[in-house]
């Protein structure tokens, strides 16, 4: 009977064999992680910048017709609000300049992305731990510039 067991091969992975793997899909995981929320975030400006832009048109539209961007103290247009971001707009100079803001809120709560009447552009965006900001361009990922 000892004879039986002895002879018989033992088939599946040892404690140290999983552990290993444990480990390794751990490292992997905490270097994915940060890339992708990276990535998740990246995802939501466009529809930030491409609000500012289409608002801009608005306001400029309305200019036109009535040679003011200011309606009663207020934006000739209307600003809305898009996924993640709140777009503000405030007249100045008596309705003959403009300034857009689009302001992140829950995860993109550190990006704040501008334009203006001239079509100068600003932004402050937050990845991971470095925060950025730009005075002459909307900036899209970590690490970029204009």
């Amino acid at each position: 009977m000892r004879q039986v067991f002895r002879d018989c091969q033992q088939a599946g992975f040892t404690l140290i064999e999983l552990m290993i793997t444990v480990a390794i899909v751990g490292i992997l995981a905490a270097v994915a992680y940060p890339s992708y929320t990276d990535y998740v975030k990246r995802a939501q400006i466009p529809q930030a910048t491409g609000e500012l832009s289409q608002m801009r048109n608005r306001m400029e539209r309305y200019y036109q017709d009535n040679r003011t961007y200011a309606n009663g103290g207020a934006c000739g247009a209307v600003p809305s609000t898009v996924d993640h971001f709140v777009v503000a707009c405030a007249t100045n100079n008596g309705g003959q300049s403009y300034l857009i803001t689009a302001t992140g809120n829950g995860p993109m709560a550190s990006f704040v992305y501008t334009i203006d009447q001239n079509n100068a552009k600003t932004s402050q965006t937050k990845f991971g731990s470095t925060t950025q900001t730009s005075a002459t361009c909307w900036l899209t990922k970590a690490g970029s510039s204009c």
